[in-house]
């Protein structure tokens, strides 16, 4: 069985690797900033840099907060390619934008091992129960080799595209996320200043076709005013930067996630940054003067 290097174990990576380990994989794991030492008890082997988890492993996965920190981990001192063997295929898990993908891609390339940019969807839950959405881009070949390994990790795995549609998919995925978001929270700002008790709201159109995962996941946090994060703002303004940065590239105008980054930097000057998205509802209570609570 393949051994396999994880780096980046935050809110996400840390249950995506335990998923693994409970599959039987034998982990090499590093983070920066945060300690493993759970991982190191349930059987994985601790490294001290990005080059120390390269030369030991046959596939490593990434999974950082955005483009800057994996070319920092995979390319920079001490990293990736500093210890990478021949034949490895590196899956880096992270959202971030296409163009660093294929940056990452072609430095792989030259040290004659293979990338795959494989985002994921469903939040923290999601990673917990090993049911997340993963979209692939690269080579057909690669992907089928490490296929059952995304397998533990996710419910659905699905090949888009080549080198950089993984994280193409990922930003048509946030923009769809953060829109839908905006819009149950206007919705129900709206019909709970109007007298309408936001739980029959939810129980009475959530069959319907304003229904969404987005709705059944996001409503019941706001109702009960939990906005622990599952997926911090601060993370959401850092995709919808990336699909506006690669949008302006490729001349598409995408106004309203424009207008929705707009809330999200208003939630960022109040401070919420660390809140998670479904605190959107927050800028609507603020500007109404009302609260969306059971």
């Amino acid at each position: 069985m393949a051994i396999i290097g994880f780096i980046g174990l935050g809110i996400m990576g840390r249950p995506m690797a335990k998923n693994l380990i409970k599959a039987g994989y034998k982990l090499v794991v590093y983070d920066k900033y945060a300690k493993f030492n759970d991982l190191v008890a349930l059987g994985a082997e601790g490294a001290a840099s990005n080059k120390e988890v390269a030369s030991k492993s046959d596939i490593i996965i990434t999974m950082l907060p955005n483009s800057p920190h994996v070319k920092e981990a995979i390319l920079g001192a001490g990293g990736v390619v500093e210890g990478i063997n021949s034949g490895t295929i590196v899956v880096d898990m992270s959202s971030i934008a296409p163009a660093a993908s294929r940056e990452v891609a072609a430095a792989l390339k030259a040290k004659n091992a293979a990338f795959l940019d494989a985002p994921v969807s469903g939040g923290e839950p999601k990673a917990v129960d090993g049911t997340l959405a993963i979209m692939v881009g690269g080579e057909k070949a690669v992907f089928e080799k490490v296929k059952p390994i995304l397998d533990k990790m996710g419910s659905s795995v699905v090949l888009v595209g080549d080198i950089g549609a993984g994280n193409v998919t990922k930003l048509a995925n946030q923009i769809i996320v953060a829109l839908n978001i905006a819009a149950v929270s206007e919705a129900f700002v709206l019909s709970t200043k109007a007298g309408v008790d936001p739980e029959a709201v939810f129980e009475a159109i959530k069959g319907g076709l304003a229904g969404s995962t987005v709705m059944n996941a996001k409503i019941p946090m706001i109702l009960d005013g939990n906005f622990k994060p599952g997926f911090r703002i601060e993370l959401h303004i850092k995709d919808l930067q990336n699909a506006l940065d690669t949008a302006h590239e490729l001349g598409v105008p995408i106004p309203l996630t424009a207008q929705t980054m707009e809330i999200l930097q208003a939630l960022k000057v109040d401070g919420m940054t660390a809140n998670d998205h479904s605190a959107i509802a927050r800028y609507y209570e603020k500007l109404a003067k009302i609260e969306v609570r059971k």
